[in-house]
């Protein structure tokens, strides 16, 4: 089976009738490995294989074929990764859209080459460079390579409805297909029931981000008393943050861009082999992973990212200040405008055309009412995270701090922090500082 080939379309991927298997790591990924690269079969024993410990998902190994006289280089230009599926990790996922997502994104230059998929997880080239740490996203000439192709995302990645039976094989090229169903509704004999979903979020395209939080919550689990109380309570607060801020945004189609939705640390790759000299305005950044990647609210997706500088150790003193932030969006902002003058016209160009500097301004207000929304969106996530993941990490208490975020919000934007005499959150006090 050859591998696929830069550009490839979503159906000229190769499907590998084949599974990882976790308690036999190494034989199941060679077996997946060989299926695209069988001249690697020639000495299994140069083949290694490399886990990469910073996903909170899946099981993410880099396979290299390490032949005497290569240097470290070389041997990462044929270097492959493979990424397992989390187990149950489909109650949080779309993985049909998230395969077409990248499919496309590839075909863009946006994500690396898929070189094949298999029954639970992808193949594609490997991307060399350093993860970003927290204190590299305040260096300004990261902050500015992450928001100039942060701008580029939003810019050439249209959203647009798909005909309601397209498959993955007749995605129109350069667009992400949204299924009017795509999992976040039911059907019950062939009549379509939205449940909870707020209407004003079913005017948009679908799936978006208020449909993906919808089901999350529908998976909340509910087997005490206290579980089923604090899901009606997150149902409330989903229909109420939808409600409120479902039509903020002007930027992009109907107020929504394709948005990554994930742009923590070890999503952003800083690329080694093109960094300017010192003086240079930007580094050149690759973005990874597009599991969650759904169409969004420009304002959320940059929220989400800021919040993430103070990393998975949620360190607010990292939160960029207000003056830090306007810059970034600047930069976005600009980044943005210039890609869509290299596509096609659209509402978005044309706001940021007709607002110049002024769509800084106005972007940087709607980033600053969305500033609660992660917080709600993974605490969600991270509730269900803590039912079914097998991954070592704490996501009871990484829920609880991540709620207490958009509570904390809700208590600054109501004035209750005032009226009950308590002291501002460490978060907003760090948000609201203009330096």
């Amino acid at each position: 089976m050859s591998p696929a080939t830069l550009g490839s379309k979503p159906d000229e991927i190769p499907i590998i009738p084949l599974s990882y298997v976790p308690e036999d790591s190494r034989a199941s990924a060679l077996r997946l490995v060989l299926s695209i690269n069988p001249e690697w079969g020639e000495d299994e024993d140069q083949v290694e294989f490399l886990r990469f410990k910073d996903g909170t998902t899946n099981t993410l190994l880099k396979a290299v074929r390490k032949r005497p006289g290569l240097t470290e280089e070389e041997i990462d230009e044929n270097a492959v990764l493979l990424r397992a599926y989390g187990k149950g990790t489909q109650i949080l996922i779309d993985r049909e859209r998230e395969f077409t997502s990248h499919a496309l994104l590839s075909q863009q230059d946006l994500a690396p080459p898929l070189l094949a998929r298999f029954q639970n997880g992808l193949l594609y080239r490997f991307i060399r460079g350093q993860v970003c740490t927290p204190a590299d996203l305040a260096r300004e000439r990261v902050w500015r390579g992450i928001a100039q192709r942060l701008g580029q995302w939003h810019a050439v990645m249209p959203v647009a409805n798909s005909d309601a039976h397209a498959t993955v094989q007749q995605a129109p090229t350069g667009y992400v297909p949204l299924e009017p169903h795509c999992g976040d509704v039911t059907q019950t004999n062939g009549a379509t029931n939205h449940g909870d979903i707020p209407p004003a979020a079913l005017k948009k395209p679908v799936p978006n981000v208020w449909t993906v939080m919808q089901k999350w919550v529908r998976a909340l689990p509910e087997s005490s008393p206290e579980e089923l109380q604090r899901k009606i309570t997150l149902q409330k607060e989903v229909n109420r943050i939808t409600e409120e801020l479902v039509d903020v945004c002007e930027l992009g189609n109907d107020g929504l861009v394709f948005a990554h939705c994930d742009l923590l640390t070890a999503n952003v790759i800083l690329q080694p082999h093109v960094r300017g000299p010192p003086g240079g305005s930007a580094e050149t950044v690759d973005f990874i992973d597009y599991e969650y990647a759904t169409p969004a609210p420009a304002a959320f997706d940059l929220a989400d990212h800021f919040a993430e500088w103070g990393g998975l150790e949620c360190d607010y003193r990292l939160m960029p200040s207000q003056m830090q932030r306007r810059r970034f969006i600047g930069q976005y902002v600009q980044a943005y405008h210039g890609f869509r003058q290299m596509h096609h016209d659209c509402r978005g160009e044309d706001y940021v055309a007709q607002q110049g500097y002024d769509g800084v301004d106005r972007l940087s207000e709607e980033v600053d009412r969305f500033r609660g929304m992660p917080g709600l969106f993974w605490g969600i996530w991270a509730l269900i995270q803590a039912t079914i993941s097998q991954i070592n990490f704490d996501y009871a208490s990484y829920a609880e701090t991540r709620l207490q975020e958009y509570w904390d919000w809700r208590a600054e934007t109501e004035g209750s922090w005032a009226k009950e005499g308590r002291e501002q959150s460490l978060r907003e006090k760090q948000w609201a500082r203009e330096e």
